[in-house]
């Protein structure tokens, strides 16, 4: 047995193509569910990468990202359909440390690898994903659901992870970069087809207000060891005094006025926690 991490898929569509050119996926780690949110949120900003501390840096719109989902307040959309998602493995061109992730890069000239349906009007190519994680395993989300993460579990080792684990140290420094060939990163994606979505923005600078979320609700498991190799990574560039790549996350923006849509209705959700609590309680008519 090996102790879990779990990671929450999000989607993050983009329409400016010139910059981004089309679909990123970054994945993040909740942090865990206790009564003492408020202290685990602060501890979680105390050392926040220069690259999000500057105020002038926040445009002062109505649409940043990341935010707080609250489960309750999100609102069933029926119109919102199932996302279709097609990888092609050998699109995959290299993974590159870019001095505050680490990046997987693919070629997105054709529609080879396309994400469509869902709240999507269009499809959108895959051009990159990364990750956001902790210093611990306690926090490393940049969005969160209902002000609470989620917790370290017993579980089976990520295998299909593992093949960019193994990679990682040959990316340890800023501005390093290696080929990285046939990977399908669909063998990340949870099954569970529902999800939430909203309109926000890009979560690092320019943090340009154009880009549609969507957060999936299924986390996905990960060895612990092998988000430890995650921090082996450095901000900093050879020869640089070394900063451990920890705490890549920005922190929570302000809803403001938006409202976050769910593909899934809430009264099944409850149903299965309800069950969850009492198998013996009847499913709610």
């Amino acid at each position: 047995m090996v102790m879990m991490s779990r990671l929450r898929a999000i989607l993050q569509a983009s329409p400016c193509k010139s910059l981004w050119r089309g679909i990123q996926i970054p994945r993040s780690m909740p942090v865990r569910p206790c009564s003492l949110y408020t202290c685990t949120y602060k501890t979680r900003n105390r050392a926040l990468h220069p690259l999000w501390e500057s105020m002038d840096l926040v445009p002062g719109g109505e649409r940043q990202s990341p935010i707080n989902i609250r489960w309750r307040d999100s609102v069933y959309d029926p119109d919102l359909k199932p996302l279709t998602i097609s990888y092609d493995p050998t699109t995959c061109l290299h993974i590159w440390n870019n001095g505050y992730s680490f990046l997987v890069e693919f070629e997105d000239s054709t529609d080879k690898s396309v994400i469509e349906g869902g709240p999507l009007e269009h499809n959108y190519r895959l051009k990159q994903f990364h990750f956001h994680w902790g210093a611990i395993d306690a926090w490393g989300s940049e969005h969160t659901v209902d002000s609470k993460c989620y917790p370290a579990e017993l579980g089976k080792h990520h295998k299909e992870l593992q093949k960019l684990v193994d990679i990682l140290p040959s990316i340890k420094h800023k501005d390093t970069l290696v080929e990285f060939g046939s990977f399908d990163p669909s063998c990340l994606m949870p099954t569970c087809p529902d999800y939430w979505t909203y309109s926000g923005s890009l979560t690092t600078p320019p943090l340009s207000e154009s880009v549609t979320w969507i957060i999936k609700k299924q986390p996905v498991e990960v060895d612990h060891d092998q988000l430890e190799q995650f921090r082996t990574l450095l901000f900093t560039s050879e020869g640089e005094k070394e900063q451990r790549m920890v705490d890549n996350f920005r922190p929570l923006q302000p809803l403001m006025n938006r409202t976050v849509r769910s593909s899934f209705r809430h009264d099944y959700v409850l149903n299965i926690q309800t069950n969850k609590q009492n198998p013996n309680h009847p499913p709610a008519k």
